[in-house]
């Protein structure tokens, strides 16, 4: 019954929330993933024909040939929330990481490689967690904090497929995480950080000053409130302490696709907690209530402020990227008009307690990828794919 429902409100969601079917708006080939290293080159990973690929640019125009990074083809289809991810190192490491979609329907591998050598080769890839049950670990989520840590996290039904052997219930996937200390020779076994998340948005994740990871991720609280929850990943002996986030209440059986943004608040001493941007479906018929939305939790108190609309709900807003750089914070978000997907800003210059007027920046026909938000140093870059005038990076 409840696949039932979660079909239906892929095929109805388009007229009932005024929104597009949002896992079918970018395909593999313009869901990609970007990062600067510390030179300014900005790297770029992309699926092509079953295979991986890595690439460079200087002027964030033309790319170098790209290099495969799985030497074995494997059954990989990035779109819209799903795509392969790119971080770089402390020391300019390349790491990359995807999932492999496996023959069970909702199953997958969640693979990592690197290179050590400046994207020149790549170490043979492997998978990340120790499960190896064909089952789901989805939605991967790339983080390296300023010491060298890499974390990974992903949606895992393990505990859901436990359950059901059982003879239990159990909400959701759960939320696991992997750490890596060695430059990525190799991870930790996996530990839980939550149970019931919602099964197919993505976890967004930044860096406290510390070097600790935080994660946010929409959750299914009791009644199918699909709000948010978010987290730390705890230090060595310490446990979990998930809170909640978000509070528009909105119920629906079924996964929107549409994960949030984080961002962290201020920088050094000056630091109090995150910035947060996310899509709330409202729980009226009509899509009138639906909106994105703007707040911030306290790191400390784990309070959230009063949500901030944002984002013209008539025109499909949705799917925001927000970055800050010490009180300075952005908000960027897809919309549709007359045909055309554009991209909006807005800018606040005091930790997101004001916000000067949205302005649209960029506009293009045909099928059109989800906006980034791109750290270079202190400068930071709006990056946008779309199918007929390829990537764009813009310096803000």
């Amino acid at each position: 019954m409840k696949t039932l429902l979660y079909a239906i409100f892929l095929i109805f969601s388009l007229d009932l929330h005024a929104h597009e079917a949002h896992m079918a708006t970018a395909n593999g080939d313009l869901a990609i993933s970007l990062a600067f290293d510390s030179a300014g080159k900005l790297w770029r990973v992309q699926t092509k024909n079953e295979f991986v690929e890595v690439s460079h640019s200087t002027d964030y125009k033309k790319f170098s040939t790209p290099v495969k990074v799985n030497p074995v083809a494997q059954n990989i289809k990035p779109m819209g929330e799903v795509r392969p991810k790119i971080a770089i190192g402390t020391k300019g490491e390349i790491y990359v990481a995807w999932m492999q979609n496996l023959k069970l329907r909702f199953a997958g591998y969640i693979w990592f490689t690197r290179s050590m050598d400046g994207g020149k080769t790549f170490d043979a890839p492997y998978i990340v967690h120790q499960d190896r049950a064909e089952i789901g670990h989805a939605f991967e989520a790339l983080q390296v904090s300023p010491n060298g840590t890499i974390t990974m996290l992903w949606l895992d039904s393990r505990d859901l497929v436990a359950a059901k052997a059982a003879g239990k219930t159990h909400t959701g996937s759960s939320i696991y995480y992997a750490v890596s200390n060695n430059q990525g020779a190799s991870f930790q076994a996996e530990q839980k950080l939550a149970d019931s998340s919602c099964e197919c948005c993505r976890i967004a994740v930044t860096n406290k000053p510390d070097d600790t990871v935080a994660a946010l991720w929409r959750h299914v609280f009791d009644g199918n409130e699909r709000d948010h929850m978010i987290a730390e990943i705890p230090k060595d002996n310490e446990k979990a302490n998930p809170q909640r986030a978000t509070f528009g209440h909105w119920k629906i059986d079924g996964c929107p696709h549409h994960g949030a943004a984080l961002a962290s608040g201020s920088e050094g001493e000056r630091w109090w907690g995150y910035h947060m941007a996310w899509f709330d479906g409202g729980n009226d018929a009509a899509g009138k209530n639906a909106s994105l939305f703007y707040g911030r939790m306290d790191g400390e108190a784990w309070v959230s402020s009063p949500p901030r609309r944002f984002g013209n709900m008539a025109n499909q807003a949705g799917h925001p990227a927000l970055a800050s750089i010490g009180e300075t914070v952005w908000l960027a978000w897809r919309e549709k008009d007359a045909g055309k997907s554009q991209i909006w800003l807005m800018k606040s210059g005091d930790d997101g307690k004001s916000w000067d007027v949205p302005h649209m920046v960029m506009e293009s026909s045909g099928m059109a990828d989800y906006p980034a938000l791109l750290k270079n140093g202190k400068q930071l870059f709006l990056a946008w794919n779309t199918e007929n005038q390829d990537l764009k990076v813009l310096p803000l």
